[in-house]
């Protein structure tokens, strides 16, 4: 495995991990989903880490998946190449830790796929997302046709995966597909003073948040059934405990994860 496609640096208690191809526009090939989901589920694992920031290289966030690598691709192939996007898809949604996209440049394709599924997404003013899917024959993949629709609702969705419209960042941020808009060249730092947010609270609770969110397009019955069970074992933890302390004295908490 290619160890440098992806690259990691601990800043603070988050954990930034940066699509590094920029002479390809950080285009997603097989080593690059497979480094990345390897690079997620070590951050998912570290108590240590208490948000991940998502980022490209070079002025860029992602080119989407690399067509070059497609030639002669038959459809076992293409189940092979899905999986461990799949995964990395998952995990980011349903995860306990929260997972931020910094997005400078393009976004495109299956890098949109990436941000969209973030619990946030910063976007620089001059950035763009174009999910064109249908410009090559493709259909929207790494879950974008579940989790587009919940950002930004139906039409504008359909104004990108059916129309294949180029969304510019004071759109994205107007249909919510970018939650905060900042200066070009800004949005890793922004994103890390979000992760710094994150950080602060309760990382059992923001884990709890995160599977019952995953979960809310089930029925209400279910919901507040898993509902029940992550508060009672919530309200067993020591940083249940150690919050109420720090309410109680009028000071900041000071958060384990147990």
């Amino acid at each position: 495995m290619d160890d440098h496609v992806v690259t990691v640096t601990g800043r603070g208690a988050a954990r930034v991990l940066t699509l590094n191809r920029p002479e390809a526009r950080n285009a997603i090939d097989i080593p690059m989903r497979e480094r990345l989901l390897e690079e997620l589920r070590r951050a998912a694992d570290d108590p240590a880490v208490r948000a991940i920031v998502l980022t490209g290289a070079g002025g860029t966030f992602s080119a989407g998946g690399d067509i070059r690598s497609m030639e002669g691709v038959g459809p076992d192939a293409v189940r092979d190449r899905l999986a461990p996007v799949h995964k990395a898809v998952r995990l980011i949604a349903t995860g306990g830790t929260p997972v931020i996209a910094a997005v400078e440049g393009a976004a495109a394709g299956l890098g949109v796929s990436l941000a969209a599924v973030c619990d946030r997404v910063v976007a620089a003013e001059d950035a763009r997302f174009v999910a064109a899917f249908g410009k090559v024959g493709l259909v929207a993949d790494g879950g974008l046709l579940w989790t587009l629709p919940q950002r930004v609702g139906m039409g504008p969705a359909k104004e990108m995966l059916v129309f294949g419209r180029t969304v510019p960042a004071p759109r994205a941020y107007e249909i919510g597909l970018a939650d905060s808009l900042v200066p070009s060249g800004t949005a890793l730092d922004a994103a890390l003073d979000l992760a710094a947010e994150a950080a602060a609270l309760a990382p059992l609770s923001v884990a709890a948040a995160k599977r019952l969110l995953a979960r809310a397009d089930h029925s209400l019955k279910r919901l507040l059934e898993s509902e029940r069970e992550e508060q009672a074992a919530l309200f067993g933890s020591a940083d249940f405990a150690e919050g109420r302390a720090a309410f109680a004295g009028r000071r900041a908490p000071r958060f384990e994860g147990r």
